[in-house]
């Protein structure tokens, strides 16, 4: 693959300005090419571009085209930064009025060179924001399609659309379905802008010189004018990768521009934001309804709750380090009596697979998704109080964390990976790599907190990709207990051969979980008039039909105690997941005393149950 930079632009307004301040700071930049100004950190802004691009593995050559008027400049840039002087390209101009275009100096290499590769083009003199972008992610992207690449970025707030070169990006293919070169505001809503930063196929290359045949006025030989002709009037197949960064200094800029945007990356370089530790929790969750329908197509309500958490830290590291916990990955211990003790009891299974899983699969999607992420190394650790084995959802949880660990890090947001698309990112992350079963209504709430409606309903999964979700008012909740068995045996065997029995087309599985959706809808309904009385005894029906359909030898001799305990003081029980822990509603708040006190008797843990709020979106309302 060739990459050819162009740094070729007369820079006229920025040059005069820099030779007319009257501050004295600028003086020794007077005459400087855009390219070669410092940039953030000091270095020349080329300097970074340079650093970037010579990896020898994937150019076997890099050409620099410039005009005439700075050839000299980039020549002795060229000796210092073992940078090959032939490989410079004079185009021959001396004015702004006399320049050929952007696309008329790669014609000029193209031509000058006889290139019939694939190329990789950037204009060097764009200042930008994070210089650790790793371009082995762009070159091996544009490898995957069958098309060309284009690099955009996420605009800030300040920046207006009427300056740049506007993609709409197709959210399931990343094909670029329009580019609007400076568009109007009412021309689109995409605030994603283009910069001059593409790979082109070798076939696409002969389209150049009858682009530039049929526009022979300079103004429009800019690649905004070229990309727009190419995607919007050719249909041509171009692809469009993000880069979790920001441009500036494109065009024709002044020394207003180039103080303003060179402060401002060198702020977002030094705001610590990723220098200090951030911390994400996520919680362990109650199924209220419905459960284990959600992994068949049914129907659930779940409620995230307080009293139980899973928390990951992230932090800028030299290397990248996931720290295991002192007590869920001991690699110490007192003697081989306790090694036996602690793995007979909490397994071999710690939580640091699921850091390590975690960030395998978020490079994976972003890959994938045309996201490069930037070169930066980090410092993964959690801890957890959500208790092992009994159906809270404690696996999920640290998953959840790291995953918005990363995103933060990275700088991802819900456009990157949509809300509704988390929970199943979460579920492929224990299901792929992890082989652990479970189904998506865990993730669900762990994603969005509060009390949700799920709905996962194989003609509303197949049409969007994901269930409907709706908050629950939950206020409308009452006061459920939770009880948990103490020394767990693996919740994990609670799904038995379910699974397999539903994929055999089982007539008494899909019945009943349809049953089980049917019962979700009616416990809404209960909810939404407060018919608590009704709740209860959809409770105690959810968990009668699983016990139908599992039988007690899968669900065990504790857990049936548990469920016969809370039914003898007039409570309702029903397993809060796969089994190990069972939520109740008891209405009666005397009976409700004796009742702990009995778990309690028996050796069970029993808690009140705390509901945690549902995360909002930035405008305060409820996310869907």
């Amino acid at each position: 693959m060739i990459c050819i930079i162009l740094v070729a632009g007369h820079g006229t307004i920025l040059e005069n300005e820099i030779k007319e301040d009257s501050s004295g700071r600028y003086c020794s930049l007077e005459g400087i090419p855009k390219a070669l100004l410092p940039g953030v950190g000091g270095r020349k802004i080329l300097d970074y571009w340079w650093d970037a691009i010579n990896t020898r593995q994937h150019f076997k050559e890099v050409y620099l085209v410039t005009n005439a008027d700075k050839y000299k400049h980039y020549e002795r840039w060229a000796t210092a930064r073992d940078f090959p002087v032939d490989n410079i390209i004079n185009d021959g101009t001396t004015t702004f009025n006399g320049r050929l275009g952007s696309v008329g100096d790669l014609d000029l290499v193209l031509r000058n060179k006889h290139i019939q590769d694939d190329i990789l083009v950037v204009a060097g003199d764009m200042l930008f924001q994070d210089h650790k972008f790793d371009i082995t992610q762009v070159i091996h992207y544009f490898r995957r399609k069958e098309g060309e690449l284009a690099i955009y970025y996420d605009m800030e707030p300040t920046e207006n659309i009427t300056s740049r070169g506007i993609v709409e990006v197709c959210p399931q293919t990343n094909r670029i379905t329009q580019f609007l070169e400076k568009p109007s505001k009412t021309e689109t809503q995409s605030r994603q802008a283009s910069v001059v930063f593409y790979c082109f196929q070798r076939e696409t290359l002969s389209s150049i010189p009858t682009f530039l045949q049929n526009n022979p006025d300079v103004k429009q030989r800019t690649f905004g004018e070229y990309m727009q002709w190419l995607i919007n009037e050719t249909q041509h197949e171009v692809y469009g990768m993000k880069l979790p960064t920001g441009f500036q200094l494109i065009g024709q800029v002044g020394l207003a521009d180039y103080e303003k945007w060179l402060l401002f990356f060198s702020d977002k370089q030094t705001d610590q934001r990723c220098m200090v530790p951030y911390t994400a929790k996520a919680y362990a969750r109650i199924g209220l309804m419905g459960n284990p329908s959600d992994g068949f197509h049914g129907k659930t309500i779940s409620v995230s709750i307080k009293n139980f958490w899973a928390e990951v830290t992230i932090i800028e590291s030299p290397k990248l380090i996931l720290v295991p916990h002192p007590l869920n990955d001991p690699t110490e211990f007192g003697s081989l009596g306790d090694l036996h003790g602690i793995s007979r009891k909490e397994g071999y299974l710690g939580g640091l697979r699921l850091l390590q899983a975690t960030c395998k699969k978020f490079y994976q999607y972003c890959s994938e998704q045309g996201i490069a992420l930037p070169k930066r190394n980090f410092k993964l650790k959690y801890d957890t109080n959500i208790p092992r084995q009994v159906g809270l959802a404690g696996s999920s949880a640290i998953v959840a964390a790291t995953l918005r660990c990363l995103m933060h890090f990275f700088d991802l947001n819900n456009s990157d990976l949509p809300k509704p698309l988390q929970p199943q990112f979460i579920l492929d992350v224990e299901i792929d790599e992890l082989f652990i079963s479970a189904g998506l209504q865990d993730r669900v709430i762990q994603v969005y907190h509060g009390a949700v409606y799920m709905d996962f309903s194989q003609t509303i999964m197949e049409r969007q990709g994901h269930g409907i979700y709706e908050y629950i008012d939950q206020d409308l909740i009452p006061g459920l207990w939770l009880a948990y068995i103490r020394n767990p045996s693996d919740s994990g065997k609670i799904h038995h051969d379910v699974r397999e029995r539903w994929i055999a087309g089982d007539k008494d599985v899909h019945e009943a979980m349809k049953t089980f959706a049917n019962l979700t809808d009616l416990a809404r309904s209960a909810l939404q008039i407060g018919n608590h009385s009704e709740l209860l005894k959809l409770m105690n029906s959810n968990f009668d039909l699983r016990r139908v359909i599992y039988g007690d030898a899968v669900i065990g001799a504790e857990n049936l105690r548990m469920i016969q305990l809370a039914r003898q003081y007039g409570s309702s029980a029903k397993f809060s997941g796969s089994g190990g822990a069972v939520i109740g509603l008891c209405l009666d708040t005397d009976k409700l005393a004796e009742l702990k006190s009995a778990f309690q008797t028996e050796g069970f843990v029993v808690c009140d149950v705390i509901p945690n709020p549902p995360i909002t979106d930035n405008n305060g309302s409820a996310a869907r």
